[in-house]
Formats: C-alpha cells, sequence, structure tokens
C-alpha cells in the first residue's frame, strides 16, 4: 500500500506543459533563425555533425528529471508491514444511484456529484467504523468491499459514473439484495446502509427486499437528492448541453425525487429519510444516527509500518541529469556508420 506524504507538490507537474510550450518555441525560433542564415540543405553541411534527434532527447531527458525530483518532494511511501488491530465501530455500506436520472441538475452541480460529495463528507468524519461502495442502476454492481481504508474508498467513489452500468432504469431493490452480501456475520457487527437516489423505483421490489434486510438485522437510511418538482436529464457533449433525454414518444422526460419512497424504506429498515438538499445537514444527520448505534469490537489488518521511497526517484532524477550533461548533440559516430536510414555518401553522389 502507498501513501503520499507530502500532496501539494503535485503541483510541480503544472510545470511540465509550460516547460514543453518552451522548448518546442524554442524550436521554432531555431528553425526560423536557421533559414534566415542559410537553406536547410545548406546548413546540414555545414553542420553535418549536428543531431536534431538528440536535441530533442535531451529534453525528454531534463523532463524526466524534473518529474522524478517532483516525485521525490512528494515522497512516496511503502507499507511494509501488516499487522491486526481491534477497533470498535459499525459497517457502513453507501449504495449509490448511478442511472441516469442523477445527472439531473435540479441540485447543484447534479445529483450523482451532490451525492459524492455527501458520501465523502461522511467517510471524512468516521474514525473506525468500516465502509462499502455498490452502485446500481437497471443493476447493482460491488464497486469497494467493507473495508477501513477510507482513502481507496474515496478513490473509487470519485471515479463512478452513470456509464458504469448498461442496464439504465432504478433499481433499488438490486441494490439492497447485493449491500446484504456485504456484510460477514461472524464479526456480529452492526449493520449499516445509507441509499443515496432520488428515490425513483422501476422494478417496484424495494420494498419487500427492505423487510428482508431489516431481519437481518440491517438499518437502512435513504437520503434523497433532487427535487419534487423534477427536471430533465441533459445531455452533454464536452461540458456543454446538446439536448435533454427524451422517451419512446418523443417527450423530454423529466425525473422527480420520489420522496415517499424514500421514507418507506428506510422505515421498514428502521433507520429514516435524510434530505440531501444541504451537504452539511445531510452529513449532520446521518452522522448523529451513527452515534446512536452501539460500537463492536472486530479485528482489522492495517500497514502499521511505512517506509519512504523519495530516494528512488531522487538518485534516477540525478542520474539522468548526469546522462543529459554527458549527452553532447552531435551525431554519435557508430549509430551513423549503421546508416539506419539508408543515407547516400559522398562515394555514391
Amino acid at each position: 500500500m502507498f501513501i503520499i506524504e507530502e500532496h501539494i507538490y503535485f503541483w510541480g507537474f503544472l510545470v511540465l506543459p509550460v516547460l514543453l510550450l518552451m522548448f518546442l518555441s524554442y524550436v521554432y525560433w531555431k528553425k526560423k533563425t536557421q533559414k534566415r542564415f542559410a537553406e536547410i540543405r545548406l546548413f546540414k553541411k555545414l553542420a553535418p555533425e549536428q543531431s536534431s534527434f538528440k536535441s530533442n532527447l535531451k529534453f525528454i531527458v531534463l523532463t524526466l528529471a524534473f518529474a522524478c525530483f517532483v516525485m521525490a518532494l512528494v515522497n512516496p511511501k511503502l507499507g511494509t508491514k501488516l499487522e491486526t488491530v481491534k477497533r470498535e465501530g459499525v459497517d457502513i455500506v453507501f449504495a449509490l444511484d448511478v442511472s441516469k436520472s442523477m445527472l439531473a441538475e435540479d441540485i447543484a452541480p447534479n445529483r450523482l456529484e451532490k451525492s459524492k460529495r455527501i458520501i465523502t463528507e461522511i467517510i471524512n468524519n468516521l474514525t473506525s467504523d468500516r465502509v462499502g461502495l455498490v452502485g446500481y442502476a437497471g443493476s447493482a454492481f460491488p464497486q469497494v468491499p467493507i473495508t477501513t481504508d477510507y482513502a481507496s474508498t474515496k478513490t473509487f467513489l470519485q471515479s463512478m459514473n452513470t456509464e458504469m452500468v448498461s442496464s439504465q432504469g432504478t433499481a433499488i431493490s438490486q441494490a439492497l439484495d447485493l449491500a446484504r452480501s456485504y456484510y460477514n456475520d461472524d464479526d456480529q457487527t452492526n449493520k449499516v446502509l445509507v441509499i443515496l437516489s432520488e428515490g425513483e423505483d422501476h422494478d417496484g421490489n424495494a420494498e419487500s427486499m427492505a423487510e428482508q434486510a431489516a431481519e437481518e438485522g440491517i438499518r437502512i437510511y435513504t437520503i434523497g437528492v433532487g427535487t419534487e418538482r423534477g427536471d430533465p436529464i441533459p445531455i452533454k457533449e464536452n461540458g456543454r448541453i446538446q439536448s435533454y433525454l427524451k422517451n419512446d414518444a418523443g417527450e423530454t422526460v423529466i425525473t422527480k425525487k420520489d420522496t415517499e419512497t424514500l421514507r418507506k424504506i428506510a422505515k421498514i429498515g428502521n433507520g429514516s429519510y435524510i434530505d440531501g438538499t444541504s451537504t452539511s445537514e445531510a452529513v449532520d444527520e446521518i452522522l448523529d444516527e451513527l452515534q446512536k448505534i452501539e460500537k463492536t469490537e472486530f479485528e482489522a489488518k492495517q500497514f502499521a509500518d511505512f517506509k519512504s521511497k523519495y530516494q528512488w526517484f531522487l538518485g534516477f532524477g540525478i542520474f539522468l541529469v548526469l546522462f543529459d550533461i554527458l549527452l553532447l548533440e552531435r551525431k554519435t559516430a557508430w549509430i551513423k556508420r549503421l546508416n539506419l536510414f539508408n543515407e547516400r555518401t559522398k562515394d555514391e553522389d
């Protein structure tokens, strides 16, 4: 497992496009100046040993060296010692709706991004609980199993989008069914399922599946995102709205938040419904609910010792700088003798 000690130095990579632009500007200026001095054919005769390839290679080498120095400053660390520790908490599975309706922008920036933000803030406030992540639309899929690795969970969360499921629609029952398999009964931890959706249920089996989950001791909380008045589903290209999703009759689809369905599911699951309009209020409310649930002791494996690996990047960066210094811009004799490009010699002329 890798961790990053100094994230701020990642900004150093923004210098790379600037260096590339400066190099291309230099090449353009150089060619323009050479044309003023002599034709390219004559210039090659005046400077036959000059290698344009090596000039480009030297730039690539220096760029790689700079990238290595940035990585050395970032100081990645590798976990070297895995140990088992005892923790107290609950198992929380987040079920995120990734259907097309979650692209509606009746709640800024859109329903999906709002849901991601809520989940991220909840995880940021957890300490010893385990979390899992499920995605669903017309069908459900596992994204992150139950884990104490919050950083990885948030990374996978941000990658979730509406293209991850080919079957569209909103089948909350599918998410409930998959989430049930996430929990380990041997640990005897308290189980919590948090569903984030606009609440539209296209298969109608959500309530019966919620009953089965409740019988297994899973407490269900629902967070509704969107508005009751609804909004069309935008179809974007390059970040701009090109049109809106239409049904088979050619009418624009208006997706609305179904608060009533979400309330019923939460009530059946011995939990509660939470309005997701305000991120901070939704996070505070769910955290208050989690505080009321009894914590259970469980064993978890985690890395206890991390070793810095900056020296590898620093060493390789120094090697590249030295290589660049020794790399001359004139042609290499032995490569020239290979005549890889079948260039004609003076005798052949």
